[in-house]
């Protein structure tokens, strides 16, 4: 009995304990504005953009706050991107709305403030009125968030000296040797002074209803690699995957067309600087139990405010193969093989596709 009195009145203490304690938790606590920065400027555009957010944190359903546009802008940013050496320009970023991103993300869509900057023109329109970004210069980006409450800054050299090494202008893809029988290519790039690469191919077709012809496209990813500056990187190019893409991207149910024509073959390489490296690698999903991952930001922020994300650059080369040049009677783009088995080859043959080169006069596979 004197136990069951013992626990009756512990329990009776607990509970009166616990109700003379305050019940409301301060989940949220007190806090400081953190910047949201990422820009990566590349000397082949003229026009680069910096996408500058704030974190947030409020009550209730993050998910819902995400969709509000307004929780992840600052009330005032003034931006400027400096160029230290070259010509000394320094330009104002402005804020513009674009309207594509991708709706199926976290946050708000499909409209996001960005800012921006023209890098050939003196006024920051986008008159060309002056130079592109010069490769030995260095390039300054400073924000003033909130009128002064604190600024964020960082700087990056630029990603240069990218080219297809050993670029032959004849035969450049030669992806079949007879009907059925596929070849492989290679495209070596020189990757200047990236520690990061990407390879792709940009293949050009048309589609003709009667004389009235539409291009249509596709991009091959050759991957992504780590390099060392002033290396080369060979990408492997399959013939047999490149007839299988072709087919692929032919709408066979579109009784309209009359036949398809090859039209271009454009190569794109893109080099990233080494802090936008380190970003990518930080940034990937761990493999680790304890999932435990380090930050990496090459921002700072004054004020004892925090500051994620990036400012750096890359570069991107582009060189593009015309299957049927103006005036050079050369195969730029297919050899005469690979050529002959986009056209009545097994994968592609029933594609509608002929060749309108001069150098396929009188074959079965010209168009008429």
């Amino acid at each position: 009995m004197k136990r069951i009195f013992l626990s009756t009145f512990i329990l009776c203490l607990t509970l009166t304990f616990l109700q003379s304690c305050n019940e409301d938790v301060d989940l949220i606590g007190e806090f400081t504005e953190t910047a949201v920065v990422y820009g990566v400027i590349d000397q082949a555009d003229s026009v680069h953009f910096v996408k500058i957010n704030r974190a947030f944190i409020g009550p209730g359903n993050s998910l819902e706050i995400a969709q509000i546009p307004d929780s992840s802008y600052f009330k005032s940013v003034s931006a400027t991107i400096t160029e230290i050496g070259g010509e000394g320009r320094t330009w104002i970023l402005k804020d513009t709305t674009v309207t594509n991103k991708d709706e199926n993300g976290v946050f708000y869509a499909p409209e996001q403030k960005l800012y921006t900057f023209y890098s050939n023109s003196i006024d920051n329109s986008n008159s060309a009125t002056g130079s592109a970004l010069n490769p030995s210069a260095t390039y300054r980006f400073k924000a003033i968030i909130n009128g002064g409450e604190f600024e964020v800054s960082g700087e990056t050299k630029l990603v240069s000296g990218i080219t297809e090494a050993a670029t032959n202008p004849i035969n450049h893809f030669k992806f079949a040797q007879n009907p059925g029988e596929y070849k492989s290519s290679s495209i070596s790039a020189s990757v200047g002074n990236s520690y990061v690469i990407n390879g792709s191919i940009t293949t050009t077709y048309n589609e003709f209803v009667g004389l009235t012809s539409t291009p249509k496209s596709f991009k091959w990813n050759l991957g992504e690699y780590e390099v060392s500056p002033n290396s080369t990187r060979t990408f492997s190019v399959n013939g047999e995957t490149f007839y299988q893409l072709i087919a692929n991207s032919c709408e066979t149910s579109d009784a309209s067309i009359d036949k398809r024509t090859m039209e271009s073959m454009t190569v794109e390489i893109v080099g990233g600087a080494e802090e936008f490296y380190n970003y990518i690698l930080v940034n990937k999903p761990s493999s680790s139990i304890a999932q435990n991952k380090p930050t990496y930001t090459n921002l700072t922020a004054t004020n004892g405010h925090p500051v994620i994300g990036i400012f750096s650059s890359r570069f991107t080369y582009r060189e593009t193969y015309v299957f049927k040049h103006p005036t050079i009677q050369l195969y730029r783009c297919l050899d005469p093989k690979s050529t002959e088995e986009l056209c009545i080859g097994p994968i592609t043959g029933l594609y509608l596709f002929c060749s309108n080169h001069d150098g396929d006069l009188g074959q079965s596979w010209h168009c008429n």
